[in-house]
């Protein structure tokens, strides 16, 4: 079935008796295998082999019969599985149409209502019904900043994410002014959420494993301010010339910058990121 969005939906009725049993590195090996399926690097393909690991996301997820989980990237479908399990309603995207067949193995009986499309290419707040999702996903490496930071800007239905990322992007998200990971992705996030580092996961957990450390952050979506898009831009002015004070960086994106970081009653001669989020929001609220 089409899911208007340019790829197809299937939803696989829920059985009574459905127990989801774990997915451990042999048994998603197997599946492959089974399937004659290899993961492809060009999509990010790293399948999640750790049942430890997966409990640990459904239960930061906070999911229970009343909840509604949007999974982006359903692989193997181990974690989707482990989120049908708890009695929420899931809708879980997976773009590589090869792992079709496999996965209406392993979800049959789940109740998910899986759609083969690109996530990133679909308007989720138009594909999701109601109010009060909870985004989960094991995010591709290349994918995730983008994904997640244009879910908060665009997607209100999505009120909260637990996502797996490359453990140097969790650490962006998370940061505070001043530390050495700060920068722009840390204060978009902040414009619209509250992020809090989960827990960190190494490489062996994966088939195949990364080339790097991944983390699971928590994103909790706050009332953004009117002023936030604005905000964005001049944060993007400042960070694109971080190595200038603010009076010189923000000439991409103001006309008189030094007078607009006097008005805002900070410093011209700070930098990007010294500067926290509600510093953005006022310099946002002193534009002309």
């Amino acid at each position: 079935m089409d899911d208007g969005n340019g790829g197809t939906s299937v939803r696989f009725p829920a059985a009574v008796s459905a127990t989801p049993r774990p997915q451990g590195r042999r048994e998603i090996v197997d599946l492959l295998a089974r399937h004659g399926l290899r993961p492809r690097r060009h999509l990010g393909q790293h399948f999640l082999a750790d049942p430890n690991v997966v409990d640990r996301i459904v239960r930061l997820a906070q999911l229970g019969p009343a909840g509604k989980a949007v999974e982006i990237g359903a692989g193997t479908g181990t974690l989707t599985r482990a989120l049908a399990a708890t009695g929420a309603a899931v809708v879980a995207y997976e773009i590589d149409e090869r792992l079709a067949p496999l996965l209406a193995e392993v979800l049959a009986g789940t109740g998910v209502d899986l759609r083969i499309a690109d996530a990133a290419g679909v308007n989720l707040e138009e594909a999701l019904d109601g109010t009060g999702w909870v985004m989960v996903a094991n995010l591709p490496y290349h994918l995730g900043t983008p994904l997640l930071l244009d879910v908060l800007r665009d997607v209100p239905k999505v009120e909260k994410a637990v996502v797996m990322v490359q453990r140097e992007v969790a650490e962006r998200l998370a940061a505070g002014p001043g530390s050495r990971r700060y920068g722009l992705p840390s204060v978009v996030a902040g414009l619209y959420s509250e992020v809090e580092m989960g827990f960190t996961v190494g490489r062996a957990v994966f088939v195949p494993p990364p080339d790097v450390e991944s983390a699971v952050v928590v994103v909790r979506r706050r009332v953004a301010s009117p002023l936030a898009g604005r905000a964005e831009v001049l944060a993007q002015a400042a960070f694109g010339q971080r190595r200038k004070m603010l009076r010189s960086s923000l000439a991409a994106a103001v006309a008189d910058p030094e007078a607009l970081v006097e008005a805002a009653g900070l410093d011209p001669t700070a930098r990007a990121e010294t500067l926290s989020v509600d510093d953005y929001l006022r310099l946002a609220e002193s534009v002309p």
